[in-house]
């Protein structure tokens, strides 16, 4: 028994130090956008009030020449790190005077979308960081069609059909990943899906591991009427 402790301990520290090692090369990626698109202010969406967890907003909290952050989640948020704060999901219609309080150059998530549920709520998500952007959206969220799936850290399983993915996953007792309104992967189609008639121009950057893309990173910037 002690030995399955340690060995559940040393697989779960081995993953974790694989998304820290994707998510630092993922801030390099958008610091380098953040310079290069002499952006100033960022609004994070999807924050997480955890403190403990060292992977816990470690993207927003490394980025660089920022003068302003602010924060958009479900959740209760007390942190001295953001200047603005509204609790509310970001797949509920925002009013006007939300918006103006928050707008901001860039409207960052990481690790969010695949959380929201459903098409309607991704495409309702994107549409609002859109609406709360003054230049640019990034989004990223782990790649669908990698060989292992990281909330789970099952190979392959999540590459068949969505129903029977979730089936599989109640039958091994992951009944929270197995309901769509907690897990709901992502592909590059799957973005331009969510991307289709909205007044963005986009581009994929990916992160790799293992020969295949580990991460999609979404960009957008909106189109100047």
């Amino acid at each position: 028994m002690e030995n399955k402790k340690i060995y559940l301990a040393n697989h779960l520290k081995f993953f974790d130090n694989i998304i820290t090692k994707k998510r630092l090369e993922i801030i390099g990626v958008i610091n380098q956008l953040i310079s290069s698109n002499n952006i100033k202010n960022v609004l994070d969406v999807g924050t997480t009030s955890d403190n403990q967890n060292p992977h816990s907003n470690l993207i927003v909290k490394n980025l660089k020449n920022i003068n302003k952050f602010y924060s958009i989640s479900d959740q209760t948020i007390n942190s001295p790190f953001f200047e603005k704060v509204l609790k509310k999901s970001i797949v509920d219609n925002l009013n006007e005077q939300e918006v103006k309080e928050l707008k901001s150059d860039l409207v960052l998530s990481s690790a969010t979308i695949e959380h929201v549920g459903g098409f309607e709520n991704q495409k309702m998500m994107i549409r609002n960081m859109i609406k709360l952007s003054n230049e640019m959206i990034i989004i990223t969220t782990p790649n669908r069609f990698h060989p292992v799936e990281f909330h789970t850290k099952i190979p392959f399983l999540h590459w068949l059909p969505k129903n029977i993915h979730r089936m599989f996953l109640k039958f091994f007792n992951l009944s929270f990943y197995s309901k769509e309104e907690n897990l709901n992967l992502l592909s590059k189609a799957d973005f331009i899906k969510l991307a289709e008639g909205e007044n963005i121009k986009y581009e994929f950057k990916f992160i790799n591991l293992m020969f295949f893309k580990s991460n999609l990173i979404f960009i957008a910037k909106k189109i100047r009427s």
